[in-house]
Parts: C-alpha cells; structure tokens; sequence
C-alpha cells in the first residue's frame, strides 16, 4: 500500500510542479495602425509590444520559465482583425529539454480577417536529447488575407556539444482559407531520431530544418527564392500550387539554418525581428 501511495504521491507532485502558459491576442486597425484590443496572459508566457515605427504591430513572446519539459503545457491564439498587420515572434529560441516521460505540449491558432496581414516569425524550437515534443498549429484564414510563417526545428546545440539522439517529435499543420482546408502538414520521429536524421532519404546528417509557409503564394515567390540559390550555405527548395508556397530548409546546423532563413524571408520581402539578431 505504501508504494502505491507513493506513486500517486510522485505523479501528483510532478503534475503540479509542471508548467501551463496561456496568451490569447487579438489585434484591430485603428486609423491606420494596429493596436491590441484583447490581451491575456496566464502561467509562463508574456506577451511584450516593442515600440515599432511601422504601420504593423509587433508582438514578443516570452517564456518565463526559460524553455519546456514534459507535461509542460503552452497555449497561444492569436487574432488579427480586418485590414491589421502584425508581426508575431518570441523573445528567443525555445528549448524543450530531456522528457521522463511525458510530452510537451504547444497548441498555436492563428486567425486572420480579411485584409489583414500576418507574419509568424519565433525564433528556432532546440531539442535536446530525450526530450518529447508534441506540437500542433491551426491557421484559418479569410479569403484575402495574408500570412507568412516560419517555423525551425533544430535537434541538438551542435556548437556546444550537444547531440539529440533519442526522443519524439511530432508535429501537426494544418491550413484554412474561408472555410476550406488548403495545407495539411505532419512530422513524426519517434526513438533513434539521430539515426533516422543520418539517413540520405531523411537530412543526410542535418540537424537544423525550417519551413516557411506563404499564402498566397505562387511564381513571384519562387522566383525570389531561387534567384539565391547560389548563396545558400544549406540545401533550400521552394514549390507552389493551389495559391500557396512553401520553402524548405535543411542545414547542418542552428547558425547555418538562421543565415538561410533570414535570406529567405528577406528575399520575401519580410524582415526579421530585431531579436532574431541578438
């Protein structure tokens, strides 16, 4: 009896002691210029305002609790009204850390009005060895309104030393414009994530992978894209069809992936935030 009660004892104390984060943002256009109109925080994130000099607003994520484990649990939404233009990032890459068990957790829904304008720009998720990462992001968005997203996945800190070699990540996209799903994404690795990445078919050895989506998106895109083929330090490819685009990246590392990505989304017309260069 004693060791059944200790285990409860323990799971009820590891679940306690996990972390929640909540941010649930919504932007309107106000006179030309995007302002907040709804605001919430709970557990570890915080959302910060940098003063900007643009007609977009900028949003900066920030985590607290300094990076994520299992059982941690983070929600974010975010709103963006007719005719608003936000720029939406984090503070600084996320870390998910070594798992004894359960997952991390990060839901992400992004909504956009019609003629609105949204540029989804967090900095690199790193992934250290044994952590567990389960992550979804559902976007719908109105028939005329625009978004641009990057998202990268870096799987260990190669200039420390630092390999992922066991662990999960599974990762969930999913697109709607008016209604209709247009984009459908998923990313499974489970176990000898090292292994798996080692392999031609897979990355051949690259730990660092980004995807930016573009919608609409069609030749224009491409175009730019390809015009910096010789450039790219990593191996970068870009297709589209049915109005969107979407540009994948693959480098050997965390720094190479970033010099690629803000060539990218500069050849995209986007500028990265201020703290992607901190």
């Amino acid at each position: 009896m004693s060791t059944l009660t200790t285990a409860k004892d323990e799971a009820h104390i590891f679940a306690a002691n996990r972390a929640t984060g909540t941010i649930a943002l919504s932007v309107a256009a106000e006179g030309g210029r995007t302002r907040r109109s709804k605001v919430h925080e709970a557990g570890s994130l915080r959302v910060r305002f940098p003063n900007v000099t643009t007609d977009a607003l900028e949003a900066v994520i920030v985590n607290t609790g300094g990076g994520m484990t299992g059982g941690d649990r983070f929600n974010i939404a975010i709103e963006v009204g007719e005719g608003a233009r936000l720029v939406a990032g984090t503070a600084a890459a996320e870390k998910i850390y070594r798992s004894n068990g359960p997952d991390a957790e990060m839901s992400v829904a992004l909504s956009v009005a019609a003629g609105g304008h949204l540029a989804w720009l967090p900095q690199e998720t790193i992934l250290f060895d044994n952590a567990r990462l389960s992550r979804r992001l559902d976007i719908d968005l109105a028939e005329n309104a625009f978004l641009i997203m990057a998202e990268a996945v870096v799987f260990g800190r190669a200039a420390m030393g630092e390999a992922m070699q066991q662990g999960f990540v599974a990762d969930r996209w999913r697109l709607k414009r008016g209604g209709r799903l247009v984009y459908a994404d998923s990313l499974r690795l489970d176990g000898a994530i090292a292994d798996t990445l080692g392999q031609r078919a897979a990355t051949h050895g690259g730990i660092a992978l980004a995807t930016v989506l573009i919608a609409p998106g069609g030749e224009a895109q491409l175009s730019a894209v390809r015009a910096l083929e010789e450039q790219f330090v990593g191996e970068v490819g870009i297709s589209a069809w049915n109005g969107i685009a979407v540009v994948r990246l693959c480098a050997k590392d965390g720094a190479a992936l970033r010099r690629d990505l803000i060539a990218v989304l500069d050849a995209l017309g986007t500028t990265v935030p201020r703290l992607w260069h901190q």
